[in-house]
């Protein structure tokens, strides 16, 4: 379980990955050269701890897990997490170079010959390993060092190389629009399709991860912003309509277009929430998240207190993927939701479409309704409502409860908690983004599984 007492000792530090074979390893169809990693990833020099690196090794059975450099007196691990951190390079990036360069990670047997040229520094198309002017390149520290050194000196001094961001260059007799600062950096270092492509599938099988529905996540490349649902991707068209139903883009998790193309594409969601959409024949919509509620006529309208000022008018294939819900009638006081409360009994609750769901405590009111006002009102009329479930936590929230150590992320209603700390960072989550609340609040819940990084 993930531990939440301050961010650096809030988690347990277990490491799980995939194991690997290689050289037994399919090249993925879905290799985008134009943006092979973004630059958040590449420069994460933090995602992994010096035990994190060192489990990762002994998982992958190879023989770095027991290396030490004889040159140096240091284990292969240390060599990794010092100059991940003094070259303010991902470690992950590392793991992935010394693999897709000499299988070291994985082989079980690798020659002294794989050691000393671990990252493929100082070795191009038209040098020989024999040549005196690369020998001082020469060893498995020193090239790890180098790898990362040189990745890091590519990255932030564009000025110096042939490679440039936003430009088009034909590499391999293929036509590349460099999309950004990463990528420009490893074709600088290995100016090849088929080596970054061999990159960038050792990276989607040791540290992409699938997220549950609720997760929002941000292509790197493009800057769009979607939501996963029901195991889809589906596109915010704006931000106006992503802040209509989130207070802010803080808990948007940057990925790799790669990330978000294992999803299907799902409808888009093109309109701000409770927006009312006009079809051509005239009929007014309610949209209420991902479903259309028809008004059901003029008076019902004005009753509610519509304004026809604000109505969108769409054609039927913009409102196609929607569901259809309830129509929207006089009796609905309050289509869009407000709090009511007992005034004799103190309840409080959100009232929505003619149901009342149950406020059960205050951390509700807290999280979703701070700006909210409650109206008094008598049981009498309450009783009028129907009753429905207690509200419960949305989908996507990150929480923990009060003087306990765990994070869950709620998905589709269920607590899913985290089974370390470097699955919430590895799947980009944020330590500020996590919610405080009570046991009673979490008991609503059902517990799921645990996240971890295992596909």
């Amino acid at each position: 379980m993930l531990k939440t007492k301050k961010i650096t000792a809030i988690f347990s530090l277990i490491s799980f990955f995939p194991s690997l074979l290689w050289p037994l390893l399919p090249i993925r169809a879905q290799f985008n050269p134009h943006f092979i990693i973004s630059d958040s990833e590449l420069t994460d020099y933090d995602s992994m701890s010096l035990d994190q690196i060192q489990n990762f090794l002994e998982e992958q059975g190879g023989t770095l897990a027991k290396y030490v450099d004889p040159t140096v007196r240091m284990t292969a691990s240390q060599i990794i997490y010092d100059n991940a951190r003094l070259n303010r390079i991902n470690p992950r990036y590392i793991l992935v170079l010394l693999q897709k360069e000499q299988s070291l990670i994985t082989d079980p047997n690798p020659s002294q010959d794989q050691y000393n040229w671990a990252t493929g520094y100082g070795i191009c198309d038209s040098c020989s390993k024999n040549d005196p002017t690369v020998q001082k390149f020469k060893g498995f520290a020193m090239q790890v060092d180098r790898g990362a050194g040189g990745t890091r000196f590519y990255f932030d001094n564009p000025d110096k190389f042939r490679f440039q961001t936003g430009a088009t260059y034909t590499i391999d007799d293929t036509a590349v629009t460099i999309k950004n600062d990463a990528t420009r950096a490893l074709y600088t270092y290995t100016p090849h399709l088929h080596g970054n492509e061999v990159l960038t599938t050792l990276w989607e099988k040791w540290f992409s991860v699938n997220y549950l529905d609720g997760a929002l996540l941000q292509d790197g490349e493009n800057g769009s912003i979607w939501l996963i649902r029901d195991g889809e991707k589906h596109l915010f068209k704006s931000k106006s309509v992503f802040l209509s139903r989130y207070p802010s883009f803080n808990r948007v998790i940057t990925v790799n277009p790669t990330e978000l193309n294992k999803y299907l594409l799902g409808s888009p969601i093109a309109y701000p929430n409770y927006s009312l959409l006009q079809i051509p024949t005239g009929g007014v919509y309610l949209l209420d998240d991902d479903t259309l509620r028809p008004i059901d006529s003029r008076e019902t309208f004005k009753l509610i207190g519509f304004n026809k000022e604000e109505i969108i008018k769409v054609a039927l294939d913009d409102i196609s993927s929607y569901k259809i819900g309830e129509p929207v009638t006089k009796n609905d006081l309050y289509p869009t939701g407000t709090l009511l409360q007992d005034n004799k009994t103190g309840g409080v609750y959100f009232v929505k479409s003619g149901v009342k769901h149950p406020v059960t405590t205050r951390d509700f009111l807290k999280i979703y309704y701070k700006n909210r006002k409650i109206t008094p009102v008598s049981s009498k009329e309450l009783n009028q409502y129907e009753t429905g479930p207690a509200l419960k936590l949305n989908d996507g929230e990150l929480i923990s409860v009060k003087g306990q150590s765990t994070v869950y992320f709620v998905s589709d209603g269920v607590l899913r908690p985290f089974n370390s700390y470097e699955t919430f960072q590895g799947m980009g989550f944020k330590s500020e983004n996590i919610i405080s609340v009570d046991q009673k609040t979490l008991d609503l819940h059902t517990l799921g599984q645990p996240l971890t990084l295992k596909k």
